[in-house]
């Protein structure tokens, strides 16, 4: 597993700067003006090639001597580059080893075409040798290339922790990739363990992850001495078979990313911290495995949460919004300036967006604001969902406080998120409800695990917490 500091090394610039060669990023309404700017071996090489600029496409021009003298990246046009992000990572995949530099390119654009040629370089090699890519780039000037770089560690930190499965990736595992980080960054880390959490009131913790004989666990570790309070809240789900209503095959497929909340809370946590962002940090993580066995919550049960809210379990499958309650609550108890859940929570979420937006609930119009802003700021797209008050009967089963998987099926992601805010007590509160997986691979986003949100929140933290 690599920890935040491997990945900060892996996923750098290049330093040698007199050896770069030159990307120049043309659009496509441009190239006959470059061209012409060029030597007649060029314009001839590159007409030869059919090169017109197209977005994402990319040549090499070779020198005298056959080696690569320089390289075209097509940007196309504003049309084109509005229907996606990190276009030049494509370039990254293209080229042949060596540092480049961009040239051409819209500074307004280097930061993120320059993230994501880092990203782009992340490959998941745990089980089987690849590499990303051998191409390196010079950090374009006036980016805070130490900044991307500790960006680009948070994200492969968190892919590395998705992209894991389950048979190495249960609760106890995911406690010491927490505990790497927190020494890494000298945070203070407790663990709340098995029947621990009984005592501790965490009683919804222990009601799902009591049948795997992988204990579950409450992580909570803290960082900073000053400046205004941040919870955030991962659900960490190692693997979920739905318990006694157990999922299909094709469902269960993917669960190894039902930790993904928790990953990505992880991988926020990292660039809070290198960045040494004046604010006082709490990450809670209720790590658990949704197991069957005899000991299992069944169908039907009521459950008295840490709040005191009783839950009735309509739906063994709705695991995520009862680990994360009992460490909302409690993160509530400690009265941050703001407090933010993220999970792989429901399918509702995903139909409804589609696994490149990162849906999000929040009401308070200055928070909004600021994740809006900064999602566009530094494309990590986000869409807010509504908390829709009108639906909180559908969460309200009579028998008890509380149900958590109402009957019909509509809602699903609305419904969820509202019986959280249910636990978040007083706290400015945010939750996202998102996919953590990309299924096809993309520029900077190869298939597999990824995080959603986290560099948008990261961007909207200064206004949201007048940092």
């Amino acid at each position: 597993m690599s920890t935040a500091s491997d990945a900060t090394r892996t996923l750098a610039f290049a330093t040698d700067e007199a050896g770069a060669l030159p990307l120049h990023v043309v659009e496509a309404d441009a190239l006959d003006t470059w061209l012409q700017a060029q030597p007649g071996a060029v314009q001839t090489w590159v007409r030869a090639n059919g090169f017109t600029a197209a977005l994402g496409k990319t040549l090499v021009v070779p020198g005298d001597d056959g080696a690569p003298l320089l390289a075209l990246a097509g940007y196309g046009d504003a049309a084109a580059r509005a229907r996606g992000r990190f276009h030049l990572a494509a370039a990254a995949a293209a080229l042949p080893a060596g540092p480049w530099r961009f040239e051409g390119l819209d500074p307004a654009r280097a930061e993120e075409e320059a993230l994501g040629w880092l990203l782009a370089g992340y490959a998941f090699d745990r089980y089987h040798a690849q590499t990303g890519n051998a191409a390196r780039l010079i950090a374009p000037e006036d980016v805070d290339a130490a900044r991307l770089e500790i960006i680009a560690a948070g994200e492969a930190l968190t892919r590395d922790l998705i992209n894991t499965p389950a048979n190495d990736m249960g609760p106890e595992t995911l406690e010491a990739a927490c505990a790497d980080l927190a020494k890494t960054h000298s945070a203070q880390m407790t663990v709340t363990t098995g029947a621990d959490l009984l005592g501790r009131n965490l009683p919804l913790i222990h009601a799902v992850g009591r049948a795997s004989d992988r204990a579950p666990r409450l992580i909570d570790f803290s960082w900073g001495t000053r400046g205004p309070a941040l919870t955030l809240v991962g659900k960490g789900v190692c693997f979920d078979t739905g318990g006694l209503n157990l999922k299909s095959g094709s469902s269960m497929g993917l669960m190894k990313k039902d930790m993904g909340g928790a990953a990505t809370v992880l991988g926020l946590a990292h660039m809070i911290m290198a960045l040494d962002l004046p604010l006082r940090l709490r990450v809670l993580i209720p790590a658990v495995e949704n197991a069957v066995s005899a000991n299992a919550m069944r169908p039907g049960d009521i459950l008295t949460s840490r709040s005191g809210k009783s839950i009735e379990i309509n739906n063994t499958d709705a695991e995520g919004r009862l680990v994360l309650a009992d460490a909302l609550s409690l993160g509530a108890e400690g009265a941050p300036d703001l407090m933010i859940s993220m999970a792989t929570l429901t399918g509702a979420a995903r139909v409804a967006v589609g696994p490149d937006l990162a849906p999000y609930y929040a009401d308070d119009a200055a928070l909004v604001a600021a994740i809006e802003d900064g999602a566009a700021r530094v494309a990590d797209p986000v869409w807010r969902m509504p908390f829709h008050a009108p639906y909180e009967a559908l969460i309200e089963p009579g028998i008890a406080d509380l149900d958590n998987a109402p009957s019909g099926g509509f809602a699903g992601s609305i419904t969820a998120a509202l019986f959280l805010r249910r636990f978040a007590g007083d706290a400015r509160y945010a939750h996202f409800d998102i996919y953590g997986w990309n299924p096809t691979a993309a520029p900077a986003r190869p298939k597999g695990g990824v995080g959603m949100g986290a560099r948008a929140l990261l961007a909207a933290l200064p206004k949201a917490l007048s940092l």
